[in-house]
């Protein structure tokens, strides 16, 4: 019997578009930040409106710590964030000499808990980090009513959340300071690595764009495709190198027109999964619950019940026997001994989490999926637990 072939997580969605945009920067000579990010960075820009302003970034991680940067956190300082994220969200605050406050999370979305938020305030507190879980946004009207209150910032870590809308406004958007989002190779479009930052204010943006490239006071870009003698810069700060380069943009270019399409997809995939998993012993993902938003889907996260008989462990396996890959998203900061030694983290603390972690696996759901592929899928998820 000739075994199926193995199906994968997670697969980027790259067609001849992007490989000729890429060849073309290649032929052009100009392979770091040039035109082709300017380019891109002007479409993502138009493409999340309000008046946004955007910097692309060689990884949603450089965003981050960029954002964190822009807004004026330090030593010392404390930045709050959930426990159910990936380490990025947290070590980012660490290169700042701050420290990561981890919060619980929500039961249904895994998205940050506001109430937890409010406990989690002390005088040191400067910032807030919401993660927009699997593509669904956080209750951000409560975190920016709390922010508002204490006189705190808002970072978004958007990794997961593009395009996703919150009560009728894409996130990148709202009443926030600053948004970063994801191009990593699994994300819902990519540019291989890669992020971009967003912000409606022009200062963040200015510093953004300063400490993306050795803190120097004028582009690599325009100073050496002035017409005029141009060598001279200035040094105004100690910066970072996060620029992102022109092979990496013109992927980007081309997956922003295509993202629409990307999540009319996504969309038809949960949809069918929610409508043949749900008789299963299976906490399906949580859906938008307010009128004008929607899920970016960029997984596809279930939580085992009890009453299925086995352990989240033991499906991952017999899914990978039946030669389809699952993922874990994600195990939680508390549990990673950095943050757990570091800041005497204990399950205890983060109840809501914990539970989530032990019982929750994700589910293969990207844009080359074929419907054979899905069907696979469920038929494995359907045999494992005895349906």
């Amino acid at each position: 019997m000739i075994q199926p072939k193995f199906l994968p997580f997670a697969l980027p969605d790259i067609g001849e578009d992007e490989i000729n945009e890429v060849v073309d920067a290649l032929r052009s000579g100009w392979v770091t930040t040039g035109p082709k990010t300017k380019q891109f960075e002007a479409d993502f820009a138009a493409y999340i409106g309000d008046g946004v302003e955007a910097i692309a970034v060689n990884s949603a991680t450089s965003g981050l710590h960029l954002a964190l940067e822009a807004v004026g956190i330090g030593a010392g300082d404390e930045v709050i964030v959930p426990s159910y994220t990936f380490t990025a969200t947290a070590e980012v605050v660490r290169y700042l000499g701050a420290h990561p406050v981890c919060v619980d999370v929500d039961a249904a979305t895994f998205n940050i808990s506001p109430a937890a938020i409010r406990a989690a305030i002390t005088p040191k507190t400067k910032a807030i980090m919401p993660v927009h879980f699997a593509g669904l946004a956080c209750d951000m009207d409560e975190i920016i009513a709390i922010a508002r209150e204490h006189g705190l910032k808002i970072v978004e870590d958007a990794a997961h959340a593009m395009p996703t809308l919150y009560k009728g406004k894409l996130i990148g958007t709202l009443d926030s300071d600053v948004t970063v989002f994801s191009f990593y190779a699994n994300k819902t479009m990519t540019t291989g690595e890669g992020g971009m930052v967003v912000s409606k204010n022009k200062d963040i943006i200015a510093r953004c764009k300063v400490m993306r490239l050795h803190g120097i006071s004028r582009d690599a870009f325009d100073r050496y495709t002035s017409t005029t003698p141009a060598w001279y810069y200035e040094v105004v700060a100690p910066g970072f190198k996060y620029n992102m380069p022109d092979t990496a943009a013109a992927m980007g270019i081309h997956q922003l027109r295509k993202i629409d399409a990307f999540l009319a997809k996504r969309e038809t995939l949960a949809a069918r999964f929610d409508a043949e998993l749900a008789d299963l012993p299976l906490i399906l993902p949580a859906r938008p619950t307010d009128a004008g938003s929607t899920h970016a889907w960029h997984l596809y996260p279930v939580r085992i019940k009890p009453e299925a008989g086995i352990s989240r462990d033991d499906f991952i396996a017999q899914m990978a026997a039946r030669g389809i890959g699952c993922s874990v998203h994600f195990i939680p900061l508390h549990r990673q001994p950095v943050w757990r030694d570091g800041y005497q983290l204990t399950r205890e603390a983060f109840p809501v989490a914990d539970a989530a972690f032990e019982a929750e696996v994700t589910l293969p759901l990207y844009t080359r999926m074929t419907d054979d592929d899905q069907s696979r899928v469920i038929a494995a998820v359907r045999g494992i637990l005895g349906q």
